[in-house]
């Protein structure tokens, strides 16, 4: 049964209950019948060889790392790191685990995630609930590593901008033992003061004092995610300190709070952060401007609206060594980085290219 059929089936079945309840409410009920799919014998290797798809042409070297693939899933859907072992085995080449903070918090009031399935977009405004770095640590010491895995750390909301620097060494030094890369996430919309630090000046001084807190050097390959509603002229000088700063590379981007993207607009929720098929140009605009200013020199991984085959590969012609999906994983299910994989071996093996790496920042094929 190839991708299509697979998609026929769940778009029949799952989709559908999944679209019928409160979007928080239905995460909880997919992370339970995950869960479920590990004590009844046969049934998660038989989810697993269905979302699985390998090849040559898809691995590639990005900051030191080997990924299986460029299909991440992005910081956001599994909070806390229990959901890792599964989402490990569901066919995406890396799994982000996050936001951690450094003390654990509720996040903000419910509801707080609201859909908008005409424009195939989610506005959140979770405010980073998660379990905190101890409890964290926890939770994957104890786990098996089954594909690159990203630790993504913000700043605790109760903690001043003043005291950020201990909040985040705190994370990561509790955190980093347990991944294959850092994110450092400064661009959140739901943590207030946060984007303060996007701010050249703020930058420096955060990561500064953040690689003191650690001795001086980051332990793993450390990104930094930037928001999508920065202008050109405030993106680029941040760019060109990631070297001074030590940085591996960079996240674009986080979501965005301009509303009018949605079709709705102004009878929208006017608080949050929009994600989806709406902010898919705008990254990918994001993308490559932000190549044409690294030139490769550091990796982009790029997120934001990637929904398909060809969205993917527009985000790493743009210049993206890896990709991440969140808001297309929510609407298009589990087979959706299986169908992303497939459709980019495809085009790679007709247009004679044998790495995905040799496509990243092409613009065409």
């Amino acid at each position: 049964m190839n991708s299509n059929w697979k998609q026929w089936v769940y778009e029949k079945t799952a989709k559908p209950l999944f679209l019928s309840i409160d979007p928080e409410t239905a995460h909880y009920l997919a992370q339970g019948l995950l869960s479920l799919t590990q004590r009844v014998p046969f049934v998660f290797p038989i989810l697993e060889s269905l979302t699985s798809y390998s090849s040559e042409r898809l691995r590639s070297k990005v900051a030191g790392i080997e990924f299986a693939n460029p299909v991440g899933l992005g910081a956001g859907f599994d909070k806390t790191g229990e959901l890792y072992p599964f989402l490990s085995r569901l066919g995406f080449g890396s799994i982000e685990v996050g936001t951690i903070t450094g003390q654990g918090q509720p996040g903000n009031p419910k509801p707080r995630i609201f859909r908008y399935q005409e424009d195939q977009a989610l506005i959140n405004r979770m405010g980073f609930n998660n379990p905190g770095a101890d409890l964290a640590e926890e939770t994957l010491k104890n786990q098996k590593k089954n594909s690159v895995r990203g630790i993504n750390v913000g700043k605790t909301k109760l903690v001043s901008e003043e005291d950020a620097v201990h909040d985040y060494v705190y994370s990561l030094k509790r955190l980093t033992p347990y991944a294959d890369y850092a994110v450092i996430n400064i661009s959140s919309p739901n943590t207030p003061g946060l984007r303060n630090f996007q701010k050249k000046e703020n930058l420096i001084q955060l990561m500064q004092g953040i690689r003191s807190g650690l001795g001086g050097k980051f332990p793993i390959p450390t990104f930094v995610k930037f928001a999508p509603d920065m202008e050109k002229e405030e993106l680029k000088p941040l760019l060109e300190l990631m070297p001074e700063l030590q940085l591996s590379g960079v996240i674009l981007t986080n979501t965005t709070i301009d509303k009018t993207v949605l079709s709705r607009y102004p009878n929208v929720e006017k608080e949050g952060g929009v994600s989806g098929r709406p902010l898919r140009q705008r990254s990918t605009e994001m993308i490559r401007y932000g190549y044409s200013i690294l030139k490769g020199s550091i990796p982009i991984i790029g997120v934001g609206g990637i929904d398909s085959g060809e969205a993917a590969l527009e985000k790493i012609l743009a210049g993206a060594n890896l990709i991440q999906v969140y808001t297309g994983y929510v609407y298009n299910g589990p087979l959706l980085p299986v169908r992303i994989l497939e459709y980019l071996d495809k085009t790679m093996k007709k247009a004679g290219v044998n790495s995905i790496s040799e496509l990243v920042g092409k613009d065409r094929i």
